[in-house]
C-alpha cells in the first residue's frame, strides 16, 4: 500500500489506516483509498471494513489548496472520482465502520456517513458540513449521500447551518451510532464490524437501498 494509507487485518475485519495529515481528498489520496478498497473487495470469505485516521483528524474533506493549484481540466474529473468514492463507500459489498478518531469535516463528514456505522471519539473532534459557511454548494451526489443516511431533520440542520456536532450531539442527532474514549474508538469499531462480517447478501441489499444514488454519477 501507499504511505497515505495501509491495510491490516484483525480476523475477518480489514482496518484501513489513513495517515496523511488532515486526510484531505486529492489525487494521491483518492487513488490510495481506491486501491485499498479494491483489495478488500477482492478478498474472499467473511469480511468487514473499518476506516480510521490518526491524531486530530479523521478527514478534513477536499484538499482545496491542491485543487486551486490544478487546471480546470484536472479538477472536473477529480471531483467525479470523489463522487465515485462516496457512492462506492455507500454501496460497498460488506459492512463498513468509520472509527472517527478526530474531526470529520465536509467531504470527510460525507465519507463517514457513506459508511454503514460510525464510532466517534467522545472527548474531542467534530462532525460538520461547513459548506454553507464556505459558500460552496453541495453537488447532487454529495447531497444524495447525506440525505440517504441521516434523518431528514438532521440533514436539514447540518446542511443549512454548518453546525459542528460534538460526539454527544452527533449521537443524539443519529449521525453516529456510539461515542467512545479515544483509546477505545478503534477497538469498538472493529468489534462492531466483526459482529457483522459473516452476514450475507450485503451488496444486493445496499443496491436496493442506495443504488439510486449511483444513477447521479456521470
Amino acid at each position: 500500500m501507499s504511505g497515505i494509507c495501509d491495510l491490516d487485518r484483525r480476523g475477518d475485519v480489514f482496518v484501513l489506516h489513513w495517515h496523511d495529515g488532515e486526510n484531505r481528498f486529492n489525487r494521491s489520496s483518492i487513488d490510495a483509498l481506491g486501491a485499498a478498497l479494491d483489495e478488500v473487495e477482492a478478498a474472499d470469505g467473511p469480511k468487514a471494513l473499518v476506516v480510521v485516521g490518526e491524531g486530530k483528524y479523521w478527514s478534513n474533506g477536499l484538499d482545496l489548496d491542491w485543487m486551486g493549484s490544478q487546471e480546470g481540466a484536472v479538477v472536473g474529473p477529480f471531483l467525479d472520482d470523489v463522487h465515485r468514492l462516496l457512492v462506492r463507500a455507500l454501496t460497498f459489498p460488506c459492512h463498513t465502520v468509520a472509527a472517527l478518531n478526530g474531526h470529520a469535516f465536509a467531504g470527510g463528514a460525507m465519507l463517514a456517513v457513506a459508511l454503514d456505522f460510525r464510532v466517534m471519539r467522545d472527548d474531542r473532534g467534530y462532525w460538520c458540513l461547513p459548506e454553507a459557511d464556505l459558500r460552496l454548494p453541495l453537488t447532487p451526489v454529495m447531497h444524495a449521500v447525506v440525505a440517504a443516511k441521516l434523518p431528514r431533520v438532521t440533514a436539514h440542520e447540518a446542511i443549512l447551518t454548518g453546525r459542528r456536532y460534538t460526539s454527544a450531539e452527533a449521537v443524539d442527532a443519529q449521525i453516529v451510532h456510539e461515542a467512545a474514549a479515544e483509546a477505545d474508538v478503534l477497538d469498538r469499531a472493529v468489534a462492531r464490524a466483526a459482529a457483522l462480517a459473516a452476514k450475507g447478501v450485503i451488496a444486493e441489499h445496499k443496491q436496493l437501498m442506495y443504488g439510486d444514488v449511483a444513477t447521479l454519477l456521470p
